[in-house]
């Protein structure tokens, strides 16, 4: 059997479409091979993506609207190549190496992942860092790439060794850089792999020879997070891009600043100089790319892109006539670009003219991330709106979109499909994929007790029975692993956990220490294959297999109060205050009827004001329209009695203590 993990583990899930061939979120990382004309772009949604650019159509200058099922099915044909996906959070960095054969990337879920770029899948995981990794670089004389992050440490790594590893020989030697205090959001090496610079929120660049791991330098003068750092090949300068909106160029031998430079009005993120070293693209929060010539530190503004700049990849650093722009946007845009006069010759024996660009060339589109959200009443619905102002409602327990409402108020959405009743919170949302990513946590997990009828089955008992109680946590879990073969086969209809839906198969479905740190990631449609079967066994926490193997579920809670007769009845003599206890599940529909049975019309009852006389021991008829009789009272507001003592508590009562009911009859028998 199996040994399961120590480590407290989280489950989640991501509601998503089947096919995500757009980003959904802001892109990070751009990559461009030129000999092939594909480009790699990685960003926030996690999904790395590769496209085909190696021909320009008129249509390609006009922004696609991803609305458009006709536009955007014809550019996916044209564009789209594939999806790499196994990352499961942020996607930071990419740097494609090996001539275009394979792709390194990093990730905010601490680890850096070995690609094979051209078909797409993934050779290897390395899980060196202890905290996100924000940037790497690349050594491409020497085939090297260095990866670094939040956990303030820079790890060398020999690609040759790395492209070697597969699933079930995967340990490396690294060497390490050591020494960063803070978290490290830039590094850069040259060709020849004899040189790397850091940048952190330490405000210094730190030099290091890779060789022999040792500290070379400090270089300071940023007042503010070192952003993007490029070097030249020989390393004997490097330009700084900071968030105090400077760019800095070094002189690596003379240990100084030669000179500072601001051309952006705000915060530079990214980076490209040209093959020669001659001329530097930068952009950053302020949206604005500017190309700075290093000779005379002249500036010209170059374009302004619609969000705030993260990456720049320049199509051809030897000669170059356009540039690749990724922002905190979900499109990306290649921009091409003017020249200054000598510069570069054209094919007719002219040159090109030196402009500011209005347009870019090939614009990829993306689709709207999730921006807000609301977890309605019920616990199982969530109302959106996205980044085009699109409100749609999910359902939880279906993993899918149930409404698209389009571009309409949130807040009339929220008002018309909220219920008064009251379910305890047992998932968490996250939406930082720009998706609906629902995180399952034990210490809550089980809470959200419903009746079947509420929960909307209609099938079998559960259907006809409000009685039975269905446990939302335990019907996801049973969904999540429905193919899983270890699975309880025989579930009654009476059960729980019986009337769970399927989830589609592309679910995707992650597997995390408490901290956020990855373990495992699989989609919903693979559970049945004999690895993935073997790792959800031994990665899946005790209390996920009582349910799914064992059909074994916590008991809900069970709530104390009180029944009393209402104040406007002036009782001659106040019955005693018994402590009663139910579940909190009780309707109190129930309770109207033990009133009716118990103290209304027991044989012993209290004398009250408007109780009948006891007559002879005829079975009692408790009549089904018990409204009509009586009525329940919490805190003077009349109680509905299809509401639960739960729902009661939140709303009515609102403190703390023993719940106090009060009873008020509207008729005798």
């Amino acid at each position: 059997m199996a040994t399961l993990p120590k480590k407290k583990v989280q489950i989640s899930y991501i509601i998503r479409e089947e096919n995500e061939p757009m980003h959904r979120a802001a892109v990070n990382a751009v990559q461009f091979d030129r000999q092939t004309g594909k480009l790699f772009t990685a960003g926030s949604d996690t999904i790395i993506r590769v496209w085909n650019t190696s021909h320009m159509n008129a249509a390609d200058r006009r922004p696609i609207d991803a609305s458009d099922v006709h536009q955007r099915n014809a550019f996916l044909r044209d564009r789209y190549i594939q999806s790499m996906e196994h990352h499961t959070d942020w996607v930071n960095d990419i740097i494609l190496c090996c001539q275009g054969r394979n792709l390194i990337s990093a990730s905010s879920d601490t680890t850096v992942k070995v690609w094979n770029a051209q078909k797409g899948f993934c050779m290897s995981t390395l899980r060196t860092h202890k905290d996100y990794v924000k940037a790497l670089a690349y050594a491409k004389d020497v085939e090297q790439v260095c990866s670094a992050g939040f956990d303030q440490s820079i790890y060398l790594w020999d690609i040759g060794t790395l492209t070697k590893l597969t699933a079930n020989n995967n340990t490396v030697t690294t060497s390490s850089l050591n020494g960063n205090k803070d978290s490290i959001y830039s590094v850069a090496m040259n060709p020849s792999g004899t040189l790397v610079v850091s940048g952190s929120t330490e405000k210094v660049l730190r030099v290091w020879d890779p060789r022999s791991c040792q500290k070379i330098m400090k270089l300071r003068g940023h007042t503010d997070n070192v952003k993007a750092i490029v070097l030249n090949r020989d390393g004997t300068q490097c330009v700084s891009a900071s968030s105090d909106g400077t760019i800095r160029l070094w002189s690596i031998g003379q240990q100084r600043c030669i000179f500072s430079h601001q051309c952006h009005t705000e915060g530079v993120w990214a980076l490209q100089a040209d093959a020669s070293f001659s001329q530097v693209y930068s952009g950053g929060r302020d949206r604005r790319v500017y190309r700075t010539t290093l000779n005379d530190c002249s500036s010209k503004l170059m374009f302004m892109e619609s969000a705030p700049v993260q990456k720049l990849q320049l199509v051809d650093p030897e000669y170059p006539r356009s540039i690749w722009a990724a922002t905190m946007s979900s499109t990306v845009k290649r921009w091409p670009l003017g020249y200054d006069f000598d510069d570069v010759p054209d094919d007719d024996g002219g040159y090109f003219e030196s402009c500011q660009v209005e347009t870019p060339d090939m614009v990829i589109p993306g689709s709207p991330s999730v921006r807000q959200h609301v977890v309605l009443n019920d616990k199982r619905h969530i109302v959106t709106k996205d980044a085009d102002n699109n409100v749609a409602v999910w359902d939880v327990l279906q993993a899918k979109r149930v409404e698209d409402l389009g571009r309409t108020a949130m807040e009339d959405v929220i008002k018309e499909y909220n219920k008064k009743v009251f379910v305890p919170s047992w998932f968490s949302v996250d939406l930082k994929s720009g998706m609906l990513q629902i995180t399952l946590d034990e210490s809550d997990f089980f809470s959200a007790w419903v009746s079947s009828k509420e929960s909307g089955f209609t099938g079998g008992q559960q259907g006809a029975d409000s009685k039975v109680l269905v446990n939302y946590g335990g019907m996801v879990v049973r969904s999540l692993y429905e193919l899983y073969p270890n699975a309880c086969p025989d579930v009654d209809e009476d059960s729980s956990t019986h009337g769970f839906f399927s989830f589609p198969l592309h679910t995707p479905i992650l597997f995390s220490e408490a901290n956020g740190r990855p373990i495992f990631r699989l989609y919903l449609r693979d559970a049945q294959a004999d690895t993935e079967a073997t790792m959800l066994r031994e990665m899946s926490p005790k209390w996920v297999l009582d349910v799914v193997e064992r059909n074994e579920l916590p008991k809900f809670n069970k709530m104390p109060f009180f029944l009393l007769p209402h104040p406007s009845l002036n009782a001659s003599k106040i019955p005693k205050k018994d402590r009663l206890s139910a579940t909190e599940m009780l309707q109190v529909r129930k309770v109207m009827e033990h009133v009716y049975e118990k103290i209304l019309n027991a044989v012993d009852s209290v004398e009250t004001p408007g109780a009948p006389v006891a007559g002879n021991l005829v079975p009692l008829q408790i009549p089904a329209n018990i409204e009509e009789h009586l009525e329940l009272y919490c805190n003077e507001q009349k109680l509905d009695p299809e509401m639960d003592l739960r729902t009661v508590k939140h709303f009515a009562w609102k403190q703390g203590g023993d719940l106090v009911l009060h009873y008020k009859p509207l008729s005798v028998r």
